[in-house]
């Protein structure tokens, strides 16, 4: 069927399913290094930790050693290394997520996750795979703001206020 024929009415992937993100994953090479990171960056907590998988998670993690959950508010991550990492940054032309997207309560909120970035990096206290900066905060014609930044890892995330309105 020809895109255009298609229906745009919305609907769920299975009747009543209405999904949310309960965590994001991240893999990294330096648990300890990462671990710290996203502690100081985000103000976070450390929730608890794993050194024992099951057999479903050694299948599709091979390697897997230590898994941490870290939490800000609602937002939790699970950070977890792995032994045959290669320690090497995807080609931006490779299949991955681009970035993940975390919406802030106001604009200045943007201003200050772009000054704790500068600090951390600033410190000499930890190893970024990617030495890129955080990119200015741009508005977009709706009045978006946002602001990209990466992770230790080399993981993308933008950072967004939203005004109130339709979007």
């Amino acid at each position: 069927m020809p895109l255009t024929e298609r229906t745009t009415t919305p609907r769920s992937m299975v009747e009543g399913v209405r999904p949310r993100i309960h965590h994001v994953g991240v893999q990294t090479a330096d648990l300890d290094n990462c671990l710290q990171w996203y502690l100081d960056f985000f103000g976070a907590e450390k929730r608890w930790e794993l050194d024992r998988f099951s057999d479903l998670t050694l299948s599709r993690l091979p390697g897997i050693g230590r898994l941490v959950e870290i939490a800000v508010g609602d937002l939790r991550f699970h950070l977890f290394d792995r032994s045959d990492h290669n320690r090497r940054v995807p080609e931006d032309e490779s299949f991955q997520f681009q970035h993940v997207c975390l919406q802030v309560d106001t604009p200045e909120d943007l201003e200050v996750v772009r000054g704790r970035w500068i600090e951390l990096y600033d410190s000499g206290r930890f190893a970024f795979a990617r030495q890129d900066p955080p990119t200015d905060i741009v508005i977009d014609g709706d009045g978006v703001r946002s602001l990209y930044l990466f992770d230790v890892n080399g993981l993308e995330y933008e950072f967004t206020h939203v005004p109130e309105g339709p979007r």
